[in-house]
C-alpha cells in the first residue's frame, strides 16, 4: 500500500492506493484561510500539519490493515507559500501563500538587483512566488528577517514534522525563483539577490527518490513498519500531472481546482517569461513542464456560493449539463489578481453586463464561462510559447460538473476529457512518487494514464458564439483596469 498527502489550500487529501494502483481508500479535512489585509493571504503552517495528521488519522481508523501495510508516503502541495522557521525550527510567522498579492514592488526590485533572474529561473518575478515575500519581510518586518534560519514550501514544512528532515524536491523548489531550473540545483546569485544564501535552503531530490523515513512516532501512531519511505514529492501541479500520467513530452490537463492551470510536458527547459508562462521541474528526473496559471478558478464558484449562501452543487443544478450560447453577463475571475496572461496582482473580478432582468442562473453561467475564458488566455499563451494543445485532461473539484466541462470545451475548440480519479488526482501522484521512492520502479509502468469517463467536443454553434464572446471578453480587463 501506499498513501499520498495533498496540502491544498482549501484542505488537506490523504489516499490510500494499492498495489495494483487503485484507490482503496481518501480523507479529506478543510483549512482556513486568514486576510488579515487586502491583497494578503495567509495561513497556519501547524494547521498543515495538524490536518494533514488528522486526515491520515481518519484512514487509519477506518482502513487500519491497510494504513499499517504502508510502504511509502508521497507529499504533494500548494506552492510557492513562504514558511519562515527560526533556529528552533519552529514558524516565525504565518506562511505568506501562493496567492498572496502585497509583494509587487518588491518584484520590480528583484528583477533589479538579479537581471539574469528570468534565464536562471525561467520565470518572472510575480507576487506569488516565494523570493519576492522574503524581499517584503526583510523591508517590513526587519525583525522576523534576521531570525529566519529556514525557508520551507508548505509540503516541505509537513514533511520536516513528519521525518524530522528539511527536504525539497525539483518542481515545488523550482517555483520559489531561487533554483536554477534548467540546472535542477539551487542558485546562490538567485538567492544572494534577496539577502539569503544555501544555508537557508532546504536539501534538493527528485520528486520520485527518497527524501526520509517517516519518524518512528508516526509510525507506531498509524501502525506502519519502521522502514516507511517519504518520497520527495511535488508541487500539487506535478504530482496531478503524475496522478494522470502526463510524463511525456506533449501531454497537457486543464485543472480547475482552487487556481486553475494549462499544464504541459516538456523534455527540455523552455522557459517563456514574456508571455507570463511558468517554465518549471516536473517531478520526474530529466523532465519540465510549462504552465499558464489563473489565480482564482473553482475559488470563483466557490465565493459566488458563499456570497449566495447556497451550495455550488445548488447553484449548477438549473443550468443542466450543457448551455446553448453564452450568458450575457461577462465575469472576470481575477478575484486574487491574475498571472498568465496579465502578471498582474492587483487585478479585481468584476461582473459587466447586469441588468433589472438578470437572474441568478445568468450570474452562475457567468463565472463558468469567466474562469474557461480565463483557461483560454492560459492555453494561447502556451501555444504561443511551444505550439498547439490538441485535447486536454480536466481535474480538481471543477472537474465534477459536466456543465464546465462542455463550456470549457465550446470556448477552449479543443476536446476536454473528464478522468477517473481526476478529483484526487495530486494526492494520487503522491502516493505514485511514495511508491516509486520505496520501490524504484519504472515510471512509466507506474504513472499510467486513468480512465476517461467521458469527453466533451465543441459543438459547432456554441463554439463560434463563444469566439465572439471571448473577443468581448477579452476587451474588459483593459477597458476596467484603471479603474478597479
Amino acid at each position: 500500500m501506499y498513501l499520498g498527502i495533498d496540502i491544498g489550500t482549501s484542505g488537506v487529501k490523504a489516499v490510500l492506493v494499492n498495489e495494483a494502483g487503485a484507490v482503496v481508500a481518501t480523507a479529506a479535512r478543510e483549512l482556513a484561510l486568514s486576510h488579515p489585509q487586502p491583497l494578503w493571504s495567509e495561513q497556519d503552517p501547524d494547521a498543515w500539519v495538524e490536518v494533514a495528521i488528522g486526515a491520515v488519522d481518519d484512514l487509519a481508523a477506518t482502513h487500519p490493515r491497510d494504513v499499517a501495510g504502508v510502504r511509502g508516503i508521497g507529499l504533494s502541495g500548494q506552492m510557492h507559500g513562504a514558511t519562515l522557521l527560526g533556529a528552533d525550527g519552529r514558524p516565525l510567522r504565518p506562511a505568506i501563500l501562493w496567492n498572496d498579492g502585497r509583494s509587487h514592488a518588491e518584484c520590480v526590485e528583484l528583477e533589479r538587483r538579479c537581471p539574469a533572474l528570468h534565464a536562471i529561473a525561467g520565470n518572472l518575478a510575480m507576487p506569488g512566488f516565494t523570493a519576492p515575500k522574503l524581499l517584503w519581510v526583510a523591508r517590513h518586518e526587519p525583525g522576523i528577517f534576521e531570525r529566519v534560519a529556514k525557508v520551507l514550501l508548505p509540503k516541505a514544512y509537513v514533511r520536516y514534522r513528519l521525518t524530522g528532515e528539511m527536504v525539497e524536491d525539483m518542481s515545488d523548489a523550482a517555483g520559489t525563483l531561487w533554483l536554477d531550473v534548467g540546472r535542477r540545483n539551487w542558485s546562490e546569485e538567485l538567492l544572494k539577490a534577496t539577502g539569503l544564501d544555501l544555508h537557508h535552503m532546504p536539501r534538493l531530490v527528485e520528486g520520485s527518490e527518497m527524501s526520509a523515513l517517516l519518524a518512528p512516532e508516526f509510525a507506531q501512531r498509524w501502525g506502519m513498519a519502521k522502514d516507511v519511505v517519504v518520497a520527495g514529492g511535488a508541487g500539487d501541479n506535478a504530482a496531478s500531472a503524475i496522478g494522470l500520467g502526463a510524463i511525456a513530452p506533449g501531454d497537457a490537463f486543464l485543472s480547475l481546482g482552487t487556481s486553475g492551470v494549462v499544464f504541459r510536458v516538456t523534455d527540455r527547459f523552455a522557459p517563456a517569461p514574456a508571455a507570463a508562462v511558468h517554465a518549471f521541474c516536473h517531478a520526474l528526473p530529466g523532465l519540465w513542464h510549462q504552465m499558464g496559471v489563473m489565480l482564482s478558478a473553482a475559488a470563483s464558484l466557490a465565493w459566488l456560493s458563499g456570497v449566495m449562501e447556497t451550495p455550488a452543487a445548488t447553484l449548477l443544478a438549473p443550468l443542466g449539463e450543457r448551455v446553448d450560447g453564452p450568458s450575457p453577463i461577462k465575469f472576470l475571475p481575477y478575484l486574487d489578481g491574475e498571472r498568465t496572461p496579465h502578471n498582474d496582482a492587483a487585478a479585481s473580478g468584476a461582473f459587466v453586463g447586469l441588468r433589472g432582468t438578470t437572474g441568478r442562473s445568468q450570474i452562475v453561467q457567468a463565472v463558468l464561462e469567466g474562469v474557461a475564458f480565463a483557461a483560454r488566455d492560459n492555453l494561447a499563451a502556451l501555444s504561443a510559447a511551444g505550439g498547439a494543445i490538441a485535447e486536454l485532461d480536466l481535474v480538481g473539484g471543477g472537474s465534477r460538473s459536466p456543465l464546465w466541462a462542455q463550456i470549457c470545451a465550446d470556448v477552449l475548440g479543443i476536446p476536454v476529457h473528464r478522468v477517473e480519479e481526476g478529483e484526487v488526482g495530486a494526492a494520487l501522484g503522491a502516493a505514485r512518487l511514495g511508491r516509486l521512492a520505496a520501490t524504484g520502479e519504472d515510471p512509466a509502468q507506474i504513472c499510467t494514464r486513468p480512465r476517461r469517463l467521458a469527453s466533451f467536443v465543441p459543438r459547432a454553434a456554441a463554439a463560434s458564439a463563444y469566439d465572439e464572446a471571448y473577443r468581448r471578453w477579452r476587451e474588459l480587463y483593459p477597458a476596467l483596469k484603471e479603474s478597479l
